[in-house]
């Protein structure tokens, strides 16, 4: 299988595991602090990934093979904690629904900084397939968000979200410029989710949080343990795939993933599936088809 064909690959498991993990948190319902939450699993899995790296790489801290700490630190403070803390205050004071569609709007953010600062390649084709999927993803959402009041009234929290958003962009483009410079995705997913961890972890201590640490019940660490399996397969198939293929080709694919969430929303819950949620799945479907065919390649020709 050639670098292409797998990347692009992982980047359509990465989409699947997302979209399941939706559905999958309606029965796991983990009833505790977001940060709290989100720190734990991103220093479990932070962890695996730096045994990995140890294995692939002879990884160790001390010696880092191709960049600079200054990048995996940025990795790790930007993607794995100064989105995630914008995103989840954004989301306290917007609507779940309105958060979605925003995150959904990353890789407009990925594809312009990849085109800009890594000069990946992005032809009409891909742009268009990209505005298509982004039009599918607006009518599949439509049903959560007031289409009217959401552009004339936007809210703080939206502002907060789509920073969050625009942080995990640049954090994308930083993780896919360490790998053109031939870093591990083993070494990248550590730095990603161990120091944004930490970062997490120290705040939430400053606000008074640790406590929560005491109380978890049995019940919330089994889903956590849950939730963190599902976190470590989603964040192995979306790193080795930006290894592998352009990260705006990837992080299209990525909007794939409301409609998995979608037709098993229908399988395993019986929802409905209104008309208009139907035709903003066959739009990503449509453009997901057009830019899975897409060729990675940079500007340069390399």
């Amino acid at each position: 299988m050639n670098k292409e064909v797998l990347g692009t690959t992982l980047a359509l498991l990465t989409a699947i595991i997302s979209g399941f993990a939706i559905p999958i948190n309606k029965i796991f319902v983990v009833d505790m602090d977001p940060m709290i939450f989100t720190a734990i699993r991103a220093l479990v899995v932070g962890t695996i990934f730096f045994f990995l790296a140890s294995a692939q790489t002879k990884f160790h801290f001390k010696k880092i093979k191709k960049v600079s700490w200054k990048w995996l630190i940025a990795i790790g403070i930007i993607g794995g904690g100064l989105a995630f803390l914008f995103y989840f205050t954004g989301l306290s004071f917007t609507t779940a629904g309105r958060a979605a569609f925003l995150h959904k709007t990353l890789p407009i953010y990925v594809t312009i900084f990849a085109f800009i600062f890594l000069k990946e390649k992005v032809s009409r084709r891909q742009a268009l397939a990209l505005l298509v999927m982004l039009v599918g993803t607006f009518i599949l959402l439509s049903a959560q968000i007031n289409p009217a009041t959401f552009w004339t009234d936007p809210l703080f929290g939206d502002l907060l979200v789509l920073l969050g958003t625009i942080l995990w962009g640049v954090e994308n483009t930083i993780a896919r410029y360490a790998m053109l410079k031939e870093e591990s995705n083993w070494v990248v997913s550590f730095a990603r989710m161990f120091i944004g961890g930490i970062f997490l972890f120290v705040f939430a201590f400053s606000l008074g949080k640790a406590w929560i640490l005491l109380t978890l019940s049995p019940q919330q660490i089994v889903n956590v343990i849950i939730s963190t399996g599902i976190l470590f397969a989603y964040v192995f198939s979306w790193y080795w795939s930006i290894r592998l293929i352009n990260v705006s080709k990837a992080a299209a694919l990525l909007l794939l993933s409301p409609v998995i969430s979608l037709i098993l929303g229908v399988i395993i819950f019986s929802e409905p599936a209104p008309a208009l949620q139907i035709i903003g799945s066959v739009l990503i479907l449509v453009g997901a088809v057009f830019v899975v065919r897409i060729k990675s390649e940079l500007v340069t020709g390399v």
